[in-house]
């Protein structure tokens, strides 16, 4: 695969009874020939820029990006098959339906999953043992504790389908995994490679697509690649792009465009999808950090009306952009304030409408930062079906 060869997706291998594929190896140089990918590449990086840049403006951005994080929890997990949106992902466990605690739990670990990835990128570089750690995390405990969290598997998955004689696709053989991750590890570290690294990052999740290293759990650790391997290379400084959004709403294209490069070897057709989700994706993102600042303005001033609360009033909104959710209980630890102190001060909350009740009773009260939420919720219909998770 050098800029001269044409890209090939790999070689089909006979196995027993079926033919898996085993992808070409992509650590070596890549050249396109479509220059669509030139213009595109040029509007990704700009507005990647841009995004990058504004977070670095907004004050106590961290707070926002704890949404923006679980907001891709729910979506990636979503596009998967489970059926928790981020209203109910905000919630505390014990208001979750029992019959929905499983998804529920499923957005959870996958946010403590990025949490901890993101978190050990400040000392160490992205790796595949860094991508098994995440994988523990988001397997433990959830439907798929029992599909080897945290491990590569050692037995042959495959996709769609209801066995390996009638699956979609089928990945390699587990067998040729070390080799696989061994390449693909060191194509994002190879600084010898004049490739962009968004060129990069979108071979880097078609590739670990293709390879599905372990037995559940690929498509949601292959989509926070995208943002490990961004801010592993200092492309972005803070985690705020994440493409499962795009990837949901265009979803049969998103497998279109994997599946055309496995049939046809057509990988500029999935560059060109990828870098217009980066577009789309960091355009909307920034979109919704300048509607935070906006909102954020509002709230102040009205908090200002408080007087000697205020600073109280202060604290308590900086809590409310990662904690939207909250009961009088939650509020007094979080402020360090007698319970008495947090349901006046919840009281005046929704006098100025900042804060709604949402749950109509008059014990155990959850009080909802409704705006602020709204601008992180996105609606599917549940009637959708669950996706293959092999």
């Amino acid at each position: 695969m050098t800029p001269n060869q044409p890209f090939k997706s790999g070689t089909y291998r006979h196995q027993y009874q079926y033919k898996s594929l085993a992808p070409t190896l992509i650590n070596r140089p890549f050249g396109w020939e479509d220059p669509n990918i030139d213009v595109l590449l040029e509007d990704a990086t700009r507005l990647l820029g841009e995004l990058n840049a504004y977070s670095h403006l907004v004050p106590d951005v961290d707070f926002f990006i704890r949404m923006h994080i679980l907001k891709e929890a729910t979506t990636s997990s979503r596009i998967e098959g489970t059926q928790t949106n981020i209203d109910e992902a905000v919630l505390p466990e014990d208001e979750i339906a029992p019959e929905r605690r499983d998804d529920w739990l499923e957005v959870q670990n996958y946010t403590k999953a990025i949490n901890h990835a993101i978190a050990k990128l400040e000392k160490l570089p992205l790796s595949t043992r860094l991508l098994r750690d995440a994988h523990k995390i988001l397997m433990s405990g959830a439907r798929g504790e029992h599909r080897n969290p945290g491990e590569l598997r050692k037995s042959q998955n495959w996709i769609g389908g209801s066995s390996l004689k009638d699956a979609v696709f089928i990945p390699p053989s587990h067998q040729e995994l070390p080799e696989l991750l061994k390449d693909l590890e060191k194509f994002w570290h190879n600084d010898k490679l004049a490739i962009p690294h968004l060129i990069r990052t979108a071979l880097s999740h078609y590739q670990f697509e293709t390879i599905h290293p372990f037995l559940d759990g690929n498509g949601r650790i292959g989509r926070l690649l995208i943002t490990l391997y961004l801010v592993d290379k200092k492309l972005l400084t803070k985690p705020t792009l994440y493409l499962s959004e795009f990837f949901e709403r265009n979803r049969g294209s998103y497998y279109d465009a994997l599946t055309v490069v496995k049939t046809s070897h057509d990988i500029e057709h999935w560059i060109k999808f990828f870098l217009t989700g980066v577009s789309a994706t960091a355009a909307n993102s920034k979109q919704t950090f300048e509607k935070i600042v906006a909102l954020r303005h509002v709230c102040e001033e009205k908090i200002l009306q408080l007087g000697k609360r205020a600073p109280k009033g202060q604290a308590l909104l900086r809590h409310l952009y990662s904690e939207p959710v909250m009961s009088a209980t939650r509020v007094a630890a979080r402020l360090e304030v007698t319970h008495q102190s947090a349901s006046s001060l919840i009281r005046a909350f929704e006098e100025m409408e900042i804060l709604r009740e949402a749950t109509g009773g008059k014990m155990n009260r959850l009080f909802v930062f409704s705006e602020y939420l709204h601008l992180f919720s996105t609606q599917v219909p549940r009637s959708q079906t669950r996706a293959s998770r092999r």
